[in-house]
């Protein structure tokens, strides 16, 4: 297929303004707007308001089967440190995770087909709100996506540095690992610094406790599981004299496999039993269950794999690559319909500053390739 310059050009635009103004998770009240906006623009019929901020297109073209695409909206809490001439103009907002980009990719992808319609039966075009760290696609899943707008199958896809300028990656089984978290209180005994034999140290406890939830993934689980266990925060202490009462520790786990998922679970309560058993101080432990692991169906995935080879050749398409451990919520509309995740290489001869990176912007020469691979599915999709 052959994309206009003119949309092209378009679709630079919306990135580049929607980057100007991002928000945060199910408060994309101005990205939606302008998403429905657009859409009808197309002559897309639209739907607002699922998922709180969600924007759902459809176009229909006569009988058949239907499908969905999906773009995430939501902007990361933080600032923008680079000098584009788009910067963030909203404080402490920032497009550093590409969905603005992938926003832009699907409005130019709901426009051509408008124009274009080479296929038979009803495409969704789903924008959804909340994907970092919030479950956006688990409330639009539970505010009733595939009940209201039923489809065949649905697709979703990320930009991806680390990987060339233009390639696509898609696997059979998981690409993305699961997301939970946990918040564990130490509580001992407050004291004078100098005095320390008076009380009961919760920090050296936490010290402890920290180094040894490392040896899940290092000597408790088989060398062939995959598991992150990362602390990422420590909050304790008042003053310098003073050894505190508490210390509270949160972080995350990702697994690739939920028996592997559910052992993790029981070993970190295991260990910070164990270790605040053995410094005499009080554990109290909270587990907040997050994402599970987003895998492909091999069907999909097979269909995404093909339609990459017909448009870019084999040298640009990449099968089951080893999974990320991040995570990413189109792992709720997966679980609850068939379908397939996959990932635009955005390296040009410089690296793509990474996702989640204060000077990152979303490398613009890559739209193409994502019209082209939505435009692809639907063609093979929807014959």
């Amino acid at each position: 297929m052959s994309v206009s310059k003119s949309l092209l050009e378009s679709a630079v635009e919306w990135r580049k303004e929607l980057h100007r103004y991002p928000e945060l998770g199910f408060q994309e009240v101005r990205t939606s707007s302008r998403v429905a906006e657009l859409l009808e623009s197309f002559g897309v019929s639209v739907d607002v308001g699922l998922a709180g901020t969600g924007v759902i297109g459809k176009l229909s073209n006569g009988e058949g089967l239907a499908i969905g695409l999906r773009a995430d909206m939501d902007a990361l809490p933080m600032n923008e440190l680079g000098s584009v001439c788009h910067k963030s103009c909203n404080h402490g907002a920032m497009h550093a995770c590409g969905h603005d980009g992938h926003t832009a990719i699907l409005l130019a992808t709901a426009k051509h087909l408008s124009e274009n319609k080479n296929f038979k039966g009803t495409v969704y075009f789903i924008f959804q709100p909340a994907e970092e760290n919030l479950g956006g696609a688990r409330e639009m899943v539970e505010d009733g996506l595939f009940e209201k707008y039923p489809m065949s199958s649905v697709f979703g896809l990320h930009n991806w540095p680390g990987l060339p300028e233009g390639h696509v990656a898609v696997s059979e089984g998981t690409m993305m690992a699961s997301l939970d978290t946990f918040k564990i209180t130490l509580t001992g005994k407050s004291c004078h610094a100098a005095m320390p034999e008076k009380g009961i140290d919760p920090i050296v406890c936490s010290s402890e406790l920290i180094l040894a939830l490392q040896t899940i993934a290092s000597r408790k689980l088989s060398p062939l599981d995959s598991a992150v266990v990362s602390v990422t925060q420590i909050n304790g202490g008042e003053a310098i004299n003073i050894v505190p009462e508490t210390v509270v520790l949160e972080g995350t786990y990702r697994c690739l496999d939920k028996k592997v998922q559910d052992k993790v679970k029981v070993l970190i309560g295991e260990i910070a039993t164990g270790v605040g058993a053995a410094h005499q101080v009080e554990v109290e432990i909270d587990f907040f269950d997050g994402y599970i692991a987003t895998t492909n169906n091999e069907e999909q995935a097979k269909q995404v794999f093909d339609v990459a080879v017909n448009h870019f050749g084999e040298s640009r398409v990449h099968w089951n690559l080893p999974s990320s451990m991040a995570s990413e919520d189109f792992c709720f509309m997966l679980d609850k319909c068939p379908g397939a995740y996959f990932w635009l290489g955005a390296d040009s001869e410089q690296p793509s500053k990474p996702l989640h990176n204060a000077y990152y912007d979303f490398n613009d020469n890559i739209i193409e390739v994502g019209i082209e691979m939505w435009c692809g599915l639907v063609k093979k999709l929807l014959k």
